[in-house]
């Protein structure tokens, strides 16, 4: 699946959460989509290996290797996994709408990271990679 696809599937989502069957599956597949993107474009074959239980969490970890700067998303990963799970736990719609977010921003980071292999290096809105556009 490319960028643009998840990206039509994210905000499609987000539009509508209610007229997917498994929102969350659907959700973390996404993520797995995006992260999987970043790993092929950088001529790696992404990992069926799972960590804590989550593929999405060892797509993450093969993508940081070598690259620290790829930890910036670490944390967006977690909390993808954190809505998913509290989702799972209540069946509270919120989660699927805080984890469409979460996903989305995973999604900005990746194709902001596509464009800029710098982005990362501090933050998501690192001032002197943005200085030097």
């Amino acid at each position: 699946m490319q960028i643009a696809e998840i990206e039509r599937n994210i905000d499609l989502l987000q539009q509508n959460p209610e007229a997917v069957a498994e929102p969350a599956e659907q959700i973390l597949s996404l993520g797995e989509a995006i992260l999987e993107q970043w790993l092929i474009a950088n001529g790696k074959k992404p990992t069926s290996e799972v960590r804590e239980g989550f593929r999405l969490l060892a797509l993450h970890r093969q993508g940081a290797k070598g690259d620290p700067s790829f930890n910036a998303c670490r944390e967006t990963c977690r909390e993808l996994v954190f809505q998913l799970n509290s989702y799972n736990a209540s069946a509270d719609k919120k989660h699927i709408m805080l984890s469409a977010m979460v996903v989305k921003h995973l999604l900005l980071f990746i194709q902001g990271k596509l464009e800029s292999s710098e982005l990362g290096e501090f933050c998501c809105s690192s001032k002197p990679i943005h200085m030097n556009s």
